[in-house]
């Protein structure tokens, strides 16, 4: 590719896969205290699924370049950065912007990727793993011998959830439909059928006193079956609502809904506890705390996936120009893992 050109995908509206833009122009130039990064790995999360459709709950006006997080090597630093930082990979959570071949950062949001990490697998932990890591020892702090439940256990953020729980120590039962069950049992999880199994009842049956956690990415009724399947003194994690995902009417609504739910199960004299997760929370309070966090747990992630607790899984590498070729086989719900996009 020519380094005086950038390449970025652009979401014009609500459009299918095919309509997605690809765009070229000059590099962007690095501001004081900015890194630009060359991306090598972008990934396609459940969040561009909803944008594309105009539903997810806080995204910015079209036109605009998706792309929640993006790995990459630093080619140009601004003013008051360290030159040390140019030629080093790093990994940068974004929300939008990634899907380009060149990205602007601030350098204090760019978090070394360790030697001996491919970009590729690095970026399948990102936003992913940044998510797993903060819902299983932030919010819900599972422990050796407890038992947590894992919806969702084949995908991007489920299948980092369950090895980073059972690198803790913890029994995984994981919903998926039956084609993927195969590969959770290899790994030492009690697969369910959410498509043909009464899940509340078999999970009774696998936990009859309840399980400590769960970790719910569904919302709707899946997230009230949750928090009854939830042992004293249990927390419920929702981080989701992709059972809206297809929905027409507000985008606001299914959170807010979501939030109405958790605020008022944790007023309940019960010892259960349900939160809400979005891991942007607390950047506006405080940038500095919010960034310090990032950098602490993406790194714990990166060392658990150099020590071998989480096994990337990458479902598909393809090129950025290809995005819609990406997005529709993320969409599909026929892969386990990560879709890639690369340079």
């Amino acid at each position: 590719m020519d380094a005086e050109e950038m390449t970025e995908v652009v979401l014009p509206g609500k459009v299918e896969p095919e309509g997605l833009q690809v765009r070229r122009g000059a590099v962007p130039a690095a501001g004081p205290g900015q890194v630009v990064i060359r991306m090598e790995a972008t990934g396609v999360s459940f969040a561009e699924q909803q944008m594309r459709r105009g539903r997810y709950y806080d995204q910015p006006p079209f036109p605009f370049v998706p792309g929640y997080d993006v790995v990459g090597t630093v080619s140009a630093i601004g003013d008051g950065v360290a030159a040390g930082l140019v030629g080093t990979r790093v990994a940068a959570l974004l929300k939008v912007g990634g899907w380009a071949s060149h990205v602007v950062v601030d350098a204090a949001d760019a978090v070394p990727v360790p030697d001996g990490i491919g970009a590729a697998e690095a970026e399948t932990v990102v936003i992913n793993g940044i998510t797993a890591w903060q819902m299983l020892h932030r919010k819900a702090r599972v422990r050796a011998g407890q038992t947590v439940l894992v919806h969702g256990a084949n995908g991007g953020v489920g299948s980092v959830l369950v090895q980073l729980a059972q690198a803790t120590g913890a029994k995984v039962i994981g919903t998926a439909s039956a084609r993927h069950h195969a590969a959770l049992l290899e790994r030492g999880v009690t697969p369910v059928d959410y498509r043909t199994e009464n899940i509340p009842a078999r999970v009774r049956e696998l936990a009859p006193g309840g399980v400590d956690a769960v970790f719910d990415h569904v919302g709707g009724r899946s997230v009230v079956d949750s928090w009854g399947l939830l042992a004293p003194g249990g927390t419920l994690v929702s981080y989701g609502s992709a059972a809206t995902r297809d929905d027409t009417g507000s985008k606001q609504w299914p959170v807010l809904k979501l939030l109405g739910r958790v605020w008022l199960w944790n007023a309940l004299p019960n010892g259960r506890n349900a939160y809400f997760f979005n891991v942007w929370a607390g950047k506006a309070l405080s940038k500095n705390r919010f960034r310090a966090r990032l950098r602490n747990d993406l790194t714990q992630v990166f060392t658990a996936l150099h020590r071998g607790d989480i096994t990337p899984a990458i479902a598909a590498q393809l090129p950025l120009d290809r995005v819609a070729e990406a997005l529709r086989l993320a969409e599909s719900g026929t892969v386990s893992g990560k879709v890639v996009l690369v340079p």
